[in-house]
């Protein structure tokens, strides 16, 4: 799959899957829009890839947590005369602890970051892209998008709503030419868990560039939906199969913060 004379943006993309997609994008000769908070971070992330591969790469620093964030990020992307062939909507976090000890500000952080601002910057870009007749929007969900998870109960809401938006675009985008992937990664070597913590991981990690490659793959084979990894996507097989009050108490139980976490 070479992106030659196409344009990413990537959220979330100072670190993690985020860079990994960076990386990989402009190696098949994507020119890109990196978007997130941690500007000296990706400021080191554009002169590596510049001078790597030559392509133009344009830095928005901002936070998606904020209401209308995306509305300025699309903005910005239109002053600086880009047209988005790509578009993925990386950047999220997760909290882990029960949800009646949550600090009320980070739920809705949560909330606005996984879920509205991925709608928002889709919703600016999605109709170009079907005006064009061409391009790919990728949403990053998770493995808790397939079932409900106790003490992480706002996260795992936020994913399984990205994985249904995703599928129900994926319809109505394709017979215009775009394709629209949510894909569903479980534990990633990634900085989520510095958040989260590491009693929020479930299962052996994979990295970053593992998730990468079974994008490309599932955009390639014009998929609704991928999940990154073989035993993640057995256990995301099981979960839609098993009686609902067992799939739920097991998921609580892998979940469980340990003595002393904190949300």
């Amino acid at each position: 799959m070479q992106l030659n004379g196409q344009t990413a943006l990537i959220t979330g993309a100072s670190s993690g899957i985020g860079a990994a997609y960076a990386r990989e994008f402009a190696a098949r000769g994507a020119d890109l829009v990196l978007v997130a908070r941690g500007e000296a971070a990706m400021r080191a992330l554009a002169g590596e890839l510049r001078g790597a591969h030559g392509r133009r790469v344009e830095i928005v620093p901002a936070d998606l947590a904020e209401p209308g964030a995306a509305d300025l990020v699309a903005e910005r992307v239109a002053a600086l005369g880009i047209e988005i062939d790509l578009l993925v909507n990386n950047a999220g976090f997760g909290m882990h602890g029960d949800f009646a000890g949550a600090d009320a500000g980070r739920i809705t952080a949560q909330i606005q970051l996984n879920c509205v601002a991925l709608v928002d910057l889709t919703r600016r870009f999605l109709p170009g892209m079907v005006a064009r007749g061409r391009g790919a929007i990728v949403n990053v969900a998770s493995t808790a998008a397939f079932q409900p998870l106790p003490h992480m109960a706002v996260y795992g809401a936020t994913k399984a709503f990205v994985l249904s938006f995703s599928e129900a675009l994926y319809a109505e985008a394709r017979p215009a030419g775009v394709k629209v992937l949510a894909i569903c990664p479980g534990a990633t070597e990634t900085p989520f868990f510095d958040v989260a913590g590491e009693d929020a991981a479930v299962g052996r990690k994979r990295t970053p560039e593992q998730v990468v490659a079974t994008t490309l793959s599932a955009l390639g084979r014009g998929r609704p939906s991928r999940v990154d990894g073989l035993a993640n996507a057995v256990l995301a097989v099981v979960t839609r199969w098993a009686p609902r009050r067992m799939v739920i108490a097991l998921a609580g139980r892998l979940t469980a913060p340990r003595e002393g976490a904190t949300v």
